[in-house]
């Protein structure tokens, strides 16, 4: 496989690397800060060997799989670290999931262990004991029964050398698919730390992290916003402030009195924080940058928030199967008057290379819409117990599939104009018509179904239902959204659903989806938001 060269070579390859330097230079300097408790560079590398030893002791071999299933914390990355050094795979659970969707991904991942905080322990103890083997359930806040402090602290914190292998995988993100079932993408150390381990020297300005820096790690830990924004943190020597979930009132009092200078977030965060009350009452003068993702943010709100923060802004264009990010619109782009790059994902960072392809892999050139095509040593080395999904996505030259129309500028700019697979993005999360359109057909009134995205102002996209009932059925749509809220996660379930005598269908028999779409896009310049 053909990967390209990056402009500088990374300080670290592994996770247990990573930990031990920064543990030995900067000691007791805080690297997590989660309520009233902290974790030092050092301790986090004592916590590392300790669940190292755990994980042996529980029988955990290199290659095997545990489960995360809570929100933020920071003992997620020692856990992440730990397993690192183990050989071990993390698999990250989103929490918003249903318990259909969770049991599906726990069953698929084979994982011997899940750890799950305090609010969700008693419904993964009902979840476990539906798997096909046993697994250990610990509880990452328990105060009683088989508490993750006991478990870690009973081991020793001895380090041992020569336990990893940078290129096998270390964290299992599931994301979305088009088939109705999630795929894991299995993603390595080294993809993992590439980017995030070059020196800040050779760092465009704004992502020149020090020390000093403090950054708030609140997006979702099962999404690699979160895993990513906290490995950089580490990477960078920085004290991550760790947040359960987004809260605009908890975010303005990190920037007011915790000395916050750097987070990631989404658009429709942004603007929440501006909705809020104390917003413009905060001094935003340690405040380095402010990096977004999932969409462009709207001219409007641009506005409002450099009036407000007077610092940069970033947007960042990435994926899971890619370990993040590998786009980036940089702040000189960022214009309040409105440009025609603002409408854009950015250029490719160093290292990373985009393409437009044709159907037939022959490549477009600039101006030409096409599917965009990555090649980047941060790709995933492919989906669990999917080879065929895995062949689809990748292939032989290394180019990665994104199934995202667009095309790019004479300049690398690059314009997303539609999504080759349908899925949906609202407020960060990627959603599938088929997982949505599995749940509401299973209702004994629903003769067919079609699912799409439409335009919506805070969360760019939303999710809609079309519907068609059987001959004399009847159902209304807050029914038809509370029988998918049963089977699937809450952000999953259609905002609106809309019933039609039949759905529009080519010569072939297959759904028209753009037709759907149409009207609710008139007037947009694409077909995503």
């Amino acid at each position: 496989m053909n990967l390209p060269r990056i402009a500088s070579q990374p300080r670290w390859i592994t996770l247990p690397d990573m930990a031990m330097e920064q543990a030995e230079r900067l000691g007791e300097k805080p690297a997590l800060d989660f309520r009233d408790r902290r974790i030092s560079y050092a301790g986090l590398a004592r916590n590392m060997w300790r669940i190292f030893h755990a994980l042996r002791s529980a029988g955990c071999a290199p290659g095997s799989r545990v489960a995360w299933f809570g929100k933020n914390r920071d003992v997620y990355y020692e856990l992440l670290l730990g397993a690192a050094a183990a050989g071990v795979v993390v698999v990250p659970v989103n929490w918003r999931l249903a318990d259909p969707e969770v049991e599906w991904i726990l069953r698929d991942s084979e994982c011997r262990i899940i750890f799950a905080t305090a609010e969700f322990v008693e419904r993964i103890a009902a979840l476990a004991l539906r798997l096909p083997s046993d697994v250990t359930v610990i509880g990452v806040d328990a105060a009683e029964g088989l508490a993750y402090s006991d478990w870690r602290d009973r081991q020793p914190s001895t380090p041992v050398t020569g336990t990893t292998d940078p290129d096998s995988a270390v964290v299992q993100l599931y994301t979305s698919g088009t088939t109705g079932h999630p795929k894991g993408a299995l993603l390595s150390q080294r993809a993992l730390l590439v980017f995030r381990s070059i020196p800040a020297a050779q760092q465009p300005e704004w992502n020149r992290w020090s020390d000093d820096d403090v950054s708030l790690i609140v997006m979702p830990q099962f999404h690699i916003g979160g895993t990513g924004f906290g490995l950089q943190t580490l990477c960078s020597g920085a004290t991550g402030l760790v947040e359960e979930e987004f809260d605009a009132g908890a975010v303005l009092e990190a920037i007011a009195s915790r000395g916050l200078s750097k987070f990631f977030t989404v658009p429709s965060a942004i603007q929440m924080l501006l909705q809020h009350p104390r917003v413009r009452q905060i001094d935003y003068s340690r405040m380095r940058a402010i990096v977004y993702g999932a969409s462009p943010i709207p001219l409007e709100l641009l506005r409002e928030a450099m009036d407000v923060f007077r610092t940069d802004f970033v947007q960042q264009y990435g994926m899971t199967e890619m370990c993040g990010t590998i786009a980036v619109l940089g702040p000189e782009a960022h214009d309040a008057a409105g440009n025609p790059r603002m409408l854009s994902a950015g250029r490719a960072l160093p290292g990373v290379e985009i393409a437009i392809q044709a159907p037939d892999g022959e490549s477009l050139p600039a101006g030409v819409t096409g599917e965009v095509v990555i090649r980047s040593p941060t790709c995933m080395l492919g989906y669990w117990k999917m080879p065929e999904a895995t062949a689809a996505a990748l292939d032989p030259e290394g180019w990665f599939h994104t199934g995202d129309a667009g095309y790019l500028d004479e300049e690398g700019y690059l314009f997303l104009r539609d999504r080759l697979k349908d899925m949906i993005v609202s407020g960060g999360e990627n959603v599938f018509p088929a997982e949505v359109e599995n749940a509401i057909f299973s209702h004994p009134a629903v003769r067919e179904v079609a699912v799409i995205g439409v335009p919506d102002a805070r969360w760019g996209e939303t999710v809609k239902a079309v519907v068609a009932l059987h001959p004399g059925a009847q159902a209304d749509a807050e029914e038809i959204r509370t029988w998918a809220r049963e089977r699937i996660a809450g952000f999953k379930v259609p905002k609106s659903v809309d019933f039609i005598a039949s759905l529009p269908r080519n010569a072939s028999g297959k759904i028209l989806r753009r037709e759907l779409r149409q009207p609710y896009w008139a007037g947009h310049d694409r077909a995503i938001n």
